[in-house]
């Protein structure tokens, strides 16, 4: 998965070669650019790949702008990018794991009423040929990708489920990723996992933060920690939900104007904790700032990665596009986290092994030590 996320709303501008030539001066990279391109035309003596060869070009020149949060897609990898924008994708509901032991590829986890789901794959099955090709030799990426497709679409797959075959059609549909999952803890603390701030990520917390209210919790840890970040808007509506009257987020852009996110008086009164971790990344960072600043909630964990520029994204011609840094972001109180980052109330680390098992969702709860030391505070509260 890429970690392409920036605390910004997602903004796609379409520009052509030809707008920016009419607009102002060619540049000496353009010019430069053209030169080697016919060079290479003319006299390079191997095959090559245009496509490879132009998103190599462009990948390099954002990267030498030295920013390191800017990127370039290619337009292969543009649809990934918008599902994980967006928070869902056309396929069948599954997340699946190599299993090179059992011939294929596990069932990790079944989206509740996705098209696997409705077709009986249970967690667990083995996934061992895709429309007749081996699941294996294709690999995982190529795997995923002839199972996606578009919606309507029919799919045949074989799986083995206690070592018996069992072959299944699928109709490819739209499915929303879970961003968001809520659990009780310690009798009656609201555990609240935020994966990204994409798409519908406000309405999913808003919506735990409620639950957690109207069953009672006497406290609420908000877990961001792998968190890549998402967009602004989808920040700043959780933030007024949670936090009173008073500035949320501040941002800078390239023609130095400034913009201030605000808060009503509504908020959230009840004891919180945030969870972070060195991979909490941009908006997570932000949030995490936000509640710390306010006095609203400790944080725990580990110090965040300190990103400070958001992005937008920008079409070009050929279906690629750049997300390039446009301007900076600050905390309420107008601080920036770049290469600084979040520094926890209480800093409480993990082992490698434990970090690990964090990642792939395979870390229990009472073995969590960032998560109890979080709970422990909060059962301290009045």
């Amino acid at each position: 998965m890429l970690a392409l996320m920036a605390a910004s709303a997602a903004v796609t501008f379409c520009v052509t070669y030809r707008e920016l030539a009419d607009s102002q001066a060619v540049s000496p990279a353009a010019v430069k650019a053209e030169e080697l391109t016919a060079l290479i035309d003319r006299y390079f003596i191997d095959e090559y790949d245009e496509t490879i060869l132009s998103d190599g070009a462009a990948a390099g020149m954002i990267a030498a702008t030295g920013d390191q949060w800017s990127y370039y897609i290619s337009a292969a990898d543009y649809r990934a990018y918008m599902e994980q924008m967006n928070n869902a994708y056309v396929g069948i509901g599954v997340t699946i794991e190599e299993d090179a032991e059992a011939g294929g590829f596990r069932i990790m986890s079944v989206v509740e009423g996705g098209p696997a789901d409705k077709g009986g794959v249970q967690v667990d099955d083995v996934l061992i040929e895709v429309e007749g090709q081996n699941a294996l030799e294709l690999g995982q990426d190529a795997t995923v990708e002839l199972v996606r497709g578009r919606e309507g679409t029919e799919i045949q797959l074989l799986f083995l489920r206690d070592g018996q075959r069992r072959s299944v059609t699928l109709t490819r549909e739209s499915v929303a990723t879970v961003v968001v999952s809520y659990r009780m803890e310690a009798g009656d603390i609201a555990v609240i996992t935020i994966l990204n701030f994409d798409s519908h990520s406000a309405q999913d917390t808003i919506a735990a933060v409620e639950r957690a209210v109207s069953e009672g919790a006497r406290g609420i840890v908000f877990d961001v920690r792998n968190n890549p970040g998402g967009m602004k808007d989808e920040l700043v509506k959780i933030l007024d939900r949670i936090l009173p009257e008073g500035d949320l987020f501040r941002s800078v852009d390239y023609e130095g104007k400034e913009e201030v996110d605000t808060s009503d008086a509504e908020c959230l009164d009840l004891p919180m904790a945030v969870l972070v971790n060195e991979e909490s990344y941009s908006a997570a960072e932000f949030f995490a700032a936000a509640l710390q600043e306010y006095g609203a909630a400790e944080v725990v964990g580990m110090p965040t990665s300190g990103k400070g520029n958001y992005q937008s994204t920008f079409r070009l011609s050929d279906g690629s596009a750049a997300a390039l840094s446009i301007g900076r972001y600050f905390t309420p109180q107008g601080r920036s986290l770049t290469d600084v980052g979040v520094t926890p109330d209480v800093e409480v680390d993990l082992s490698d092994e434990d970090f690990a098992r964090l990642y792939y969702d395979q870390l229990p709860p009472g073995e969590d030590a960032q998560l109890q030391a979080a709970l422990a505070l909060l059962q301290e509260s009045p």
